[in-house]
């Protein structure tokens, strides 16, 4: 294949050569997203794998630290890789990328668990999710300077926003597949070797990306420049250490990505765990109501980068940032009184309340789950966080004990951590639901979905990956645009991975936090309100515009 030249500055149609550029740095970039995500998928079931020596409880707060390790390390694998790309080259970096995610995840699904091998296993996993998450860290980055770069003039949002389809496509994909494995085998077999099947198919997806890739040729517009010598010799010094630059990295974080990347998780991530987790609708069925969602709006993505070649990528992401700041809080209550309209009735008519002295009431916020509750109170609240009931605090006299009131009527309360019969029993009397209860939405199979209390929530599912789209599909093109060749894989790199990785990926257990420390289940939704929040108007007053940028210089 013939080195392109696109980046002259016509706005030609799309070439054959174009097209395998995209489709190679699409497809592996989905198949480096498929890898990712089933951990998160999986992370239950990881964990009474490879955490078996701890209470459930404590296994999953492992478990899901681990998954949160991949995310931390993000940032860490921008700048390795980064400076790699804009030291030897686009492709050759992202052709590293792919293999160490694949071959992490490869390995992962053929891992003893700690059964067999002990504490080995569940060093050797948390190793490998840190290669996983380096591994993405350069790998986005890449994907998305090498796409621009080939991009004729006036069409960088289109060409880049097939990039921008990956993650979601990625989620899709293992979600698919782990649905497919499931129901072939059934939950006993699943969980017991099962699971390992979506890991091991990875090497398959792994084989076709590095094949694909390894016919490419190097970015025209970088090999330009390094064949002129005027290559960075040092990236990072360039890219963070020169204020005119750092200015732009820290610009692009606050005033783009960072919105960006709370109201794609908000919208993905946190809403199926506030479909299982806080609405109790059971994972088969949220996962459906997922992924219909997904594949209903993911062509949006391409919608909205087209569209930001003509207005720019200014209006499209901010307007995103400021309508899903205003409009989350009355979305996820529709999703509500579709969902589990009982539990919507509970939170409006009964008043539950724990009294107590106020000195023996701690901060229940636990981002991390590593705290551990010990004080009548804090249990007390948390067991009915837990429980998803709408709950106060009043404070009693100094040296009291811990009453539940609900509905005007003291509940005999036992200061138990994880299970409470009496006020179970007393708040389900006073309207609140249990797992399983009719009137939880439930599908009994993919195609369930003309119900109305099913198309309902794919509805307004479908409303909150239009936010994400919106957000995301001109992101990459911007990014590309505001910072020069020479050091543009690193400068781009960082801020995309700390505003998705740090604030978008820590957004689910956050919001939670929140949630179990008010005794609110929407008040996680202030955690993406006010970043998006900030980011509308940082970048409105600060962040440039720049569809019309020259990138070849």
């Amino acid at each position: 294949m013939s080195t392109l030249t696109a980046t002259s500055g016509k706005a030609a149609g799309m070439t054959k050569d174009e097209r395998f550029v995209i489709l190679a740095s699409s497809l592996g970039t989905v198949f480096e997203w498929y890898d990712f995500y089933l951990y998160g998928s999986l992370a239950s079931i990881i964990g009474a794998q490879f955490f078996s020596d701890y209470p459930p409880a404590t296994r999953d707060i492992f478990a899901l630290l681990a998954f949160a390790a991949g995310f931390l390390v993000r940032p860490f694998g921008a700048i390795v890789f980064g400076r790699i790309g804009d030291i030897v080259g686009r492709k050759y970096t992202f052709l590293v990328t792919i293999l160490i995610m694949g071959l992490s995840t490869f390995i992962v699904g053929l891992l003893p668990n700690a059964k067999t091998i002990g504490i080995a296993a569940p060093i050797i996993l948390i190793a490998l999710r840190l290669l996983q998450g380096l591994a993405l860290g350069g790998e986005y980055g890449g994907a998305a300077t090498y796409v621009a770069e080939h991009a004729p003039m006036g069409k960088r949002g289109y060409y880049t926003s097939f990039i921008q389809t990956t993650a979601t496509l990625g989620l899709f994909l293992s979600l698919l597949v782990i649905l497919f494995t499931r129901t072939a085998l059934g939950e006993t077999e699943f969980a017991a070797w099962g699971w390992r099947i979506p890991f091991l198919v990875s090497v398959l997806l792994l084989g076709i990306s590095v094949w694909i890739r390894l016919r490419l040729n190097e970015s025209p517009v970088f090999q330009k420049m390094k064949d002129e010598g005027k290559s960075s010799k040092a990236p990072l010094t360039e890219a963070f250490a020169n204020w005119s630059n750092a200015k732009l990295v820290i610009l692009a974080l606050i005033g783009g990505v960072m919105g960006q990347g709370v109201v794609w998780y908000t919208g993905q991530f946190y809403a199926l765990f506030f479909l299982q987790s806080i609405l109790k609708v059971d994972g088969y069925t949220a996962n459906l109501l997922i992924a219909w969602s997904l594949l209903f709006g993911t062509g949006f993505f391409i919608v909205f980068g087209a569209l930001s070649d003509k207005i720019g990528r200014k209006p499209i992401i901010l307007a995103g940032c400021l309508i899903a700041a205003l409009t989350f809080f009355p979305i996820f209550r529709m999703i509500t009184t579709n969902a589990n309209p009982a539990l919507e009735k509970a939170i409006e008519s009964a008043k539950v309340e724990v009294v107590a002295d106020p000195k023996g009431c701690g901060d229940l916020f636990n981002p991390v789950g590593t705290r551990v509750f010990s004080a009548p109170c804090d249990t007390a609240r948390a067991f009915l966080s837990q429980s998803s009931v709408k709950y106060s605090t009043s404070y009693g006299a100094a040296g009291s004990g811990v009453k539940v009131v609900v509905n005007g009527k003291e509940v005999s309360y036992t200061d138990a951590k994880t299970s409470n019969p009496a006020v179970l029993a007393a708040v389900q009397a006073a309207g609140y639901p249990k797992a399983g209860d009719a009137g939880i939405v439930k599908m009994s199979h993919p195609f369930d979905i003309f119900r109305p209390q099913v198309a309902a929530i794919i509805g307004l599912l479908f409303i909150l990956v239009i936010f994400v789209t919106m957000v995301y599909g001109p992101i990459a093109a911007m990014l590309v645009e505001l910072f020069p060749t020479r050091i543009r894989y690193t400068s781009m790199s960082l801020p995309y991975h700390i505003g998705n990785g740090w604030f978008g990926g820590l957004l689910p257990a956050t919001a939670f936090a929140i949630v179990a420390s008010t005794g609110d289940i929407y008040a996680g939704l202030w955690y993406p309100i006010i970043f998006a929040s900030i980011t509308a108007v940082v970048g409105f007053f600060f962040l440039p515009e720049t569809k019309d940028v020259d990138i070849t210089k």
